[in-house]
């Protein structure tokens, strides 16, 4: 059984599909090359020692009573009770979680750092984690619905799982189908700027804009947006309406991505992550002003196209630089990087 493990766990961007994971639609994320790195080590007893190195924080509490908790220790105890519910016996230990993915900037902290603690967790107790990763990646999104509070879909853990280098996974919410899809830019950049507004999902509008959409779904007889059609969701109230048209119009959006990709057609692209964040202001009203400001200043040096990402109500911004485009002041290069994994 291994003394010492290492586990990382990868921030992703999506490319776009915004907001239609839990919609049962599309979307086409990749995971970065930036993360949460957790090393895990036996402790003798018969508790769990945590320690979050940027934060200068600790926390322990007994391996079979996690017990419950905020902020990042919620991920730790949530992700320790939710493996060892599903039958995978884990033992005392010591975790040591850093990183260089910054928190509340829209590219999934949250997902990263529950994708490494799963993994070491596992590996420390000489488990092997499922075959198919999509089992992990539900078991990661019930820590943040239950134990962080936060209603997101499987988007963000999907993306840090089951990425692959040089590629976005395009990835079927209703019937959870992955396809690697090659993200070949040939002199085209994307990049990420930081809004400088902080986004937070359980404390943003992300929990409404879930209701609102359960909301359209049940005016619709519906069991996600996905299956609605568009004449019938015209004549849904205001904001209901907006909200189901969004992931409509998105869903699409996905779609045309990948042929846009498969053609090497990048200024269609640039155009597409134009509609996508038209859409998310204006029919799902997920923009703040910082947001908007960074999306203008990407726009005004260049850009192709630029939209928001992540959760909306802050974070990052991405943006598509055709050649020869200098990355403005606080740009971040992304590229796609490879999944979760030990190290």
């Amino acid at each position: 059984m291994p003394e010492t493990v290492r586990a990382h766990g990868p921030g992703r961007v999506n490319l776009i599909g915004e907001h239609t994971d839990y919609n049962g639609g599309l979307a086409l994320p990749f995971a970065i090359d930036r993360g949460i790195t957790v090393t895990a080590e036996p402790a003798p007893g018969d508790r769990v020692h945590a320690q979050a190195l940027d934060l200068d924080q600790r926390d322990d509490f007994p391996l079979a009573e996690p017990g419950r908790a905020r902020g990042w220790r919620a991920f730790v105890r949530g992700t320790v009770a939710e493996l060892s519910a599903a039958g995978h016996a884990l033992r005392p230990c010591r975790l040591t979680i850093a990183g260089d993915l910054e928190r509340g900037a829209g590219l999934s902290s949250s997902a990263a750092l529950e994708a490494a603690l799963c993994l070491a967790l596992l590996a420390v107790a000489g488990e092997e984690p499922p075959a198919d990763r999509r089992e992990l990646a539900r078991l990661c999104s019930r820590v943040e619905n239950d134990w962080v509070g936060a209603s997101t879909g499987l988007l963000d853990q999907l993306a840090s799982l089951c990425s692959q280098p040089g590629h976005a996974v395009r990835i079927d919410f209703e019937s959870l189908a992955l396809e690697q899809v090659p993200l070949d830019l040939g002199g085209w950049t994307l990049v990420t700027v930081d809004s400088g507004a902080a986004h937070s999902i359980a404390d943003s509008g992300y929990n409404e804009r879930r209701r609102e959409c359960e909301q359209a779904c049940a005016a619709l007889g519906v069991g996600s947006l996905t299956q609605a059609r568009p004449e019938d969701v015209e004549r849904l109230p205001d904001p209901l309406s907006r909200r189901a048209r969004h992931v409509l119009a998105e869903n699409a959006r996905v779609d045309a991505m990948v042929a846009a990709l498969d053609g090497g057609d990048l200024e269609a692209a640039g155009r597409l992550l134009d509609g996508s964040h038209a859409s998310l202001r204006d029919d799902y009203e997920a923009s703040v002003p910082e947001v908007e400001a960074t999306v203008t200043a990407l726009k005004d040096a260049g850009a192709a196209g630029a939209r928001m990402v992540g959760g909306g109500f802050g974070g990052s911004v991405l943006a598509l630089l055709p050649p020869g485009t200098a990355p403005p002041a606080g740009a971040e290069t992304v590229v796609p990087g490879p999944p979760a994994g030990l190290l």
